[in-house]
């Protein structure tokens, strides 16, 4: 099953922005989805800390700082075909 996974920070209103477009795009899809916070952890941090929002699929970066919703769609349908 295909997990996105939305990497964020406090106080991010970008952030916040990416998480209400990725909850009705996969609820709409029935894509599970989880939020982590770039600053619980160095490695993720160092990885993703200076473009979050940062949107995960199946661990794989799909983008950055904003949600592409057409782009974003095209990618979990074509995710849910592997």
């Amino acid at each position: 099953m295909t997990q996105v996974t939305v990497m964020t920070r406090q106080g991010c209103s970008a952030c916040v922005k990416a998480e209400q477009d990725v909850a009705r795009i996969c609820g709409e899809l029935g894509v599970e989805w989880a939020t982590a916070d770039v600053d619980s952890d160095s490695e993720w941090r160092a990885e993703y800390g200076d473009r979050v929002p940062v949107i995960l699929i199946d661990g794989a970066e799909h983008g950055y700082w904003k949600v592409e919703e057409d782009r974003f769609r095209k990618a979990l349908v074509s995710a849910g075909k592997r």
